[in-house]
């Protein structure tokens, strides 16, 4: 939240604070970069639409390039890499074998797919393809795709929530109309049926 209070407060350099803290999220920081995501995409269709290809530019290359921190991490220092309190602290153990195992198994469709997977899963799928020296061409490559697509799918969502915002919350008024309607009515019925039921066994 205070993430998204900043960049509100500061939306005419919003390009470069976006890309900054994808960087600081690439060394691990708890940074969600959905949620980076999401905020530039709704920035961009309400308050600076000028700045939209900046937005989603600085978005693009924030995400792709951070994705090389951990990559060079692991295939620099390897498993030795363990012996950092403030890694291992951040990354699970168990996560990482994992991951190792999909790699064995699945090759770089590993990569691809796990870029479309939040919750601290991406760094450590960056950091097992350095570890397993993967080469770097093929990397950029399947990464780059993979990148491209779930940033682009994401950020036109958000782009579109922001826009139609307002035709949103009046369908959420009318769907909870509607909801609300059809359970009274419903709620009478039942009772309507149960007094009936009474009434007969009175009889």
């Amino acid at each position: 939240m205070d993430m998204a209070l900043f960049l509100l407060n500061h939306v005419d350099c919003a390009h470069w604070m976006i890309f900054g803290l994808f960087m600081l999220a690439g060394l691990n920081l708890p940074i969600s970069e959905d949620l980076l995501i999401i905020l530039g995409g709704v920035l961009a269709s309400t308050m600076i639409p000028e700045n939209t290809w900046k937005i989603f530019a600085a978005i693009f290359l924030g995400a792709y390039l951070s994705d090389w921190i951990p990559y060079w991490f692991g295939r620099k220092f390897g498993p030795s890499i363990w012996r950092s309190r403030w890694f291992s602290r951040m990354v699970r153990s168990n996560r990482l074998e994992q991951i190792q195992d999909y790699y064995s198994k699945y090759g770089v469709i590993t990569l691809f797919i796990g870029r479309f997977i939040p919750f601290g899963v991406r760094n450590c799928l960056f950091l097992t393809a350095g570890m397993a020296k993967i080469r770097f061409r093929k990397f950029l490559l399947v990464d780059g795709i993979a990148c491209l697509l779930s940033n682009t799918l994401l950020f036109t969502l958000a782009y579109f929530f922001g826009k139609n915002y307002s035709h949103f919350t009046s369908g959420l008024k009318l769907a909870n109309i509607v909801i609300f309607s059809a359970f009274l009515i419903a709620l009478i019925t039942f009772f309507c049926y149960k007094w009936s039921k009474v009434s007969k066994k009175a009889e």
